[in-house]
């Protein structure tokens, strides 16, 4: 056996296991150190009362970013357009708690364990959960489940353009044309199927397309650039990191930091929470991740645009080098 065999083996022997190691980490750590980190939450009612609900919220230091409203409308305003998960109305016949399941029925959950560990005598606090989940997916699952999916979706049109050869502008156009075509599929499963998603069936399926091209384009463009060492970068990012990174099952703030934000940065995560909030906060703190999931599409797609002029530029340089120039016939 040859010197290159034999490091090829070798290779192939420690690369899986450090991708497998890799994998348990992204997806196995997160997920055994869930707990609540400057988790958003209100409470309102008379000063003397909310201070006080506010210092036992605080005892777990770190844990919440209490915010004070003047009363339970202000903080109903808040939990809808997504300012923090739930708030603890403080009143004369005793507290109460409203949360918001659609935002994430994790934390709705962990919201109503650490109220009723407060509460006088252990007495049952009310739960009025303004933003709940649809009847179609009364357990919120639906939503999480589509972010790997679409990852997926990304990865595997990345990687077939690159593989077919397709450079520049017929490589946008087809991994344009593919994401169209994914947000509407993924709109009539998840929206007009399943009934998982309640909000504005175009603007989803917008969501979803711009989800999907996002991903797509940043592998293709990585491979465009790096060639097959850019669609591993590629797949690390999206699937391997962005997946368990995103904070769909749970929530961002539920993730150790700096993973909740890492994925927010992240095609992934900034999809799900903007999918979140067109579905079923009528767009609410949708911008910021609008505005991550353009960047990465158009930066992906400049990549994809960059690395076809290399490509034109080096067929047309293989060309005229294997072009010989005929020598003059000879004289006499």
């Amino acid at each position: 056996m040859s010197a290159t065999p034999q490091r090829r083996t070798v290779a192939v022997m420690l690369l899986i296991p450090a991708l497998v190691a890799l994998a348990l980490w992204a997806f196995a750590w997160p997920a055994a150190r869930v707990a609540p980190h400057d988790l958003p939450i209100g409470v309102a009612g008379p000063e003397a009362a909310a201070a006080q609900v506010e210092r036992g919220l605080q005892q777990r230091e770190g844990a919440f970013d209490v915010h004070r409203y003047a009363d339970e409308a202000a903080a109903r305003a808040a939990i809808e357009d997504r300012e923090v998960y739930g708030a603890v109305i403080v009143a004369q016949e005793g507290p109460k708690l409203l949360t918001a399941s659609a935002a994430s029925p994790a934390v709705a959950q962990l919201l109503q364990q650490a109220v009723q560990t407060q509460a006088p005598g252990g007495a049952p606090v009310p739960v009025t959960d303004v933003a709940p989940t649809p009847p179609g997916d009364p357990r919120g699952s639906a939503l999480p489940a589509s972010v790997l999916p679409l990852g997926l979706a990304g990865m595997a049109g990345g990687t077939v353009v690159t593989l077919l050869g397709l450079h520049g502008i017929r490589a946008v156009t087809a991994l344009t044309g593919a994401a169209v075509l994914v947000g509407l599929v993924g709109a009539a499963l998840t929206h007009s199927w399943l009934g998982a998603l309640t909000g504005d069936w175009w603007t989803e399926a917008g969501v979803l397309a711009l989800t999907a091209l996002a991903i797509a384009a940043t592998v293709t463009g990585l491979g465009a650039l790096l060639g097959r060492a850019g669609l591993g970068l590629g797949a690390l990012l999206m699937v391997l990191l962005g997946n368990p990174f995103s904070g769909a099952a749970s929530a961002p703030e539920l993730l150790p930091e700096p993973v909740g934000t890492i994925g927010q940065w992240l095609p992934p995560g900034a999809g799900a929470s903007l999918l979140r909030s067109v579905a079923y906060f009528d767009g609410a703190a949708a911008g910021g991740h609008a505005v991550t999931l353009a960047l990465w599409a158009l930066l992906g797609l400049t990549a994809v645009l960059v690395g076809g002029r290399r490509a034109a530029a080096a067929t047309a340089g293989r060309s005229s080098a294997g072009r010989t120039t005929p020598e003059p016939a000879p004289i006499g």
